[in-house]
């Protein structure tokens, strides 16, 4: 009749008790295993997400229409000198379109900003009343300058805090202030809610927003756009608005079947794959490389066990010349590799958790800690236990009883 299992988990403890350090020695690579799985996750799942906060709050449904490069007489053109983008490239969009509910034409330009005997370097951008929907920015203080304002082109703008920073230094209110772009002034009518860093790094608030008119007749003195920004009515329709950009753009420029595309559509929905993939890619990466301690923790237990069925080859003889058949001895020594794998497991976990932690505390990295990460790495080192301490107990089962009571 097969041992009590209650009674062969006792002997399983007493075993592992009278060997602690070495024991403990067997769990840390199990601990140390875990805890990188989980904290390595913790981070690659809190990487993606801090990228897709960072991307809704730039617009997760914005598209970006731009020049592109094309042949002209057998040469490429850079896009950057492309001037195939006008006004009626933006009213049939907006005019034709059904799956965008804000849109903007756009010119910008960089260089100093002057109020007093303060000057910083920032990037000017001309645009209409849409773009800070489509943007997803906010006025704090103020008001958004009006539609008379872009077909008078008023010398207005908005500022972004780190401009106001720069500039006001002495406390003084930025409000009716007039400050200088280049050689153009420019009346500040309102003052942005700061929104911080995005996800490439660059600073959301260093920035001025003026009538598009006002940038491209008084500033730079052109008659075409430099880029168009939209805002499709949701994610789902973001490649369909797409699609209807580049069908109408093709149609207004005249671009026959085959040939190469004078523009360029994006839309953010790409940016957040290309970024979701390359940190997923990452986290596998980091997993994989925290998954080799897990290995390293396993074949410990392996060795481990060796040892103890070698150890104890005369303890084994004596238990199976009084009775004990040989799945007994195998069930004995699987549940002691069981116990050092999931107490090593249990621990691992803690010990993750707490890492993870303090890599958020004093390292101020995003992390996210998610269930499944904690039950696939318990999952995992409860796998091990069994895979790498079968063998040897398999081997402890399969001794003769009396050349184990015969050895030395």
């Amino acid at each position: 009749m097969m041992m009590n299992f209650t009674n062969l988990f006792k002997i399983a403890l007493r075993a592992l008790n009278a060997n602690k350090f070495r024991g403990f020695l067997t769990m840390l690579g199990i601990i140390i295993g875990v805890a990188s799985v989980i904290t390595m996750l913790a981070i690659g799942q809190g990487s993606k997400q801090s990228i897709r906060a960072q991307i809704s709050e730039m617009g997760s449904n914005m598209l970006m229409v731009h020049p592109g490069s094309m042949r002209m007489g057998g040469v490429r053109q850079d896009a950057s000198t492309m001037q195939s983008l006008k006004m009626e490239d933006f009213e049939a969009i907006r005019d034709k379109n059904k799956y965008i509910s804000a849109i903007s034409p756009s010119v910008s330009s960089s260089g100093q900003v002057v109020y007093g005997s303060n000057n910083t370097p920032t990037s000017l951008y001309g645009v209409n009343e849409d773009y800070l929907e489509i943007r997803k920015y906010k006025v704090q203080e103020g008001d958004l300058f009006s539609e008379q304002d872009i077909r008078t082109f008023a010398k207005v703008c908005l500022i972004g805090k780190t401009v106001a920073d720069n500039l006001f230094t002495n406390g003084e209110d930025p409000m009716g202030k007039y400050i200088r772009f280049g050689s153009v002034p420019f009346k500040i009518i309102g003052i942005l809610e700061p929104k911080g860093y995005n996800s490439m790094g660059m600073d959301q608030d260093d920035l001025l927003i003026a009538p598009y008119t006002t940038v491209q007749k008084r500033l730079l003195a052109i008659n075409y756009l430099q880029g168009i920004y939209a805002s499709a009515i949701n994610e789902e329709s973001s490649q369909k608005a797409v699609e209807e950009i580049e069908e109408i753009l093709r149609f207004n420029h005249k671009i026959k079947a085959g040939a190469d595309d004078d523009f360029e559509v994006r839309s953010q929905e790409e940016l957040s794959s290309m970024m979701t993939s390359t940190t997923d890619l990452m986290t596998i990466l980091l997993s994989c490389i925290a998954g080799i301690s897990l290995l390293v923790g396993g074949i410990g237990i392996m060795n481990i066990m060796y040892v103890s069925v070698t150890e104890r080859t005369r303890e084994i003889g004596l238990r199976m010349s009084i009775g004990a058949k040989g799945r007994d001895i195998l069930i004995q020594f699987l549940i002691e590799a069981m116990i050092l794998s999931l107490v090593g497991g249990v621990i691992g976990v803690m010990v993750g958790i707490l890492a993870s932690l303090a890599v958020k505390i004093f390292a101020s990295w995003p992390i996210l800690i998610q269930p499944w990460s904690v039950f696939l790495s318990f999952a995992v080192c409860s796998v091990t236990g069994i895979f790498f301490g079968w063998y040897p107990a398999k081997k402890a089962s399969r001794l003769d009883p009396i050349e184990a009571i015969r050895y030395e």
